[in-house]
């Protein structure tokens, strides 16, 4: 059966439009997004295959161009559309860190630095310069590899400190392996950059570690 002879309470976009967006599965989001099934399938039950066959909305998400055409219904102009809408999600989640209210919002500085992060095969060690509101002046990644005192040069975050006159910083980083505890050399480098970045009167305000479905605060720990 069609979605157009469901019963207007289950197809997904009345449902959106009556309910809100949070009361659809992820299938139902997925249809939307995909517009139409292929011969013989409809939308949600392609999307259910779809799901399905990557393991969730995040592998699909993740997926690079080959393998996400690969799929039946699926191909390079839907890709392209699926890569805008992502930036577009983070884009406006960096906006409203921009706008000022982040940093009394942990749990959204903890999705934003999600995003940005966990996505990675390697280590990636990034930071978000604040002004002395704690507003987010800029993020950039600033190390790639195993972080320990060997890769992550506390001048040159000084450096960048500096350049973007920040009061504050917080730190981030991902672990690939998925589990967000801190090992040693993470709360060691935490402890050196404050050190350096106390003499410039540039305060650390965390180091978030970045895992697969959990982060944890450096700060939390006592660490900061």
């Amino acid at each position: 059966m069609a979605i157009k002879d469901w019963p207007a309470d289950e197809r997904p976009r009345e449902k959106l439009l009556q309910s809100g967006a949070a009361t659809l599965s992820d299938a139902e989001l997925l249809a939307i997004f995909l517009r139409t099934g292929v011969t013989g399938i409809s939308a949600v039950d392609l999307a259910r295959k779809l799901l399905s066959d990557f393991g969730g909305l995040r592998a699909l998400f993740e997926a690079d161009h080959q393998s996400f055409c690969q799929q039946h219904g699926l191909g390079t102009a839907k890709f392209v559309q699926l890569q805008a809408v992502l930036e577009m999600s983070r884009r406006h989640l960096e906006s409203t860190l921009t706008r000022g209210n982040a940093f009394t919002d942990a749990a959204t500085t903890r999705l934003y630095l999600q995003r940005q992060l966990r996505h990675f095969p390697h280590e990636v060690f990034a930071c978000l310069f604040l002004d002395t509101r704690h507003r987010l002046i800029s993020f950039e990644t600033l190390f790639r590899g195993t972080i320990d005192g060997a890769s992550v040069y506390p001048r040159e975050v000084v450096k960048q400190a500096l350049k973007h006159n920040a009061a504050a910083v917080i730190f981030a980083h991902n672990h690939p392996s998925g589990v967000a505890e801190p090992s040693q050399s993470d709360i060691q480098i935490t402890k050196r950059l404050r050190s350096t970045l106390e003499l410039v009167d540039i305060r650390v305000l965390d180091h978030i570690i970045v895992g697969d479905a959990e982060t944890t605060s450096l700060a939390e720990l006592g660490h900061c």
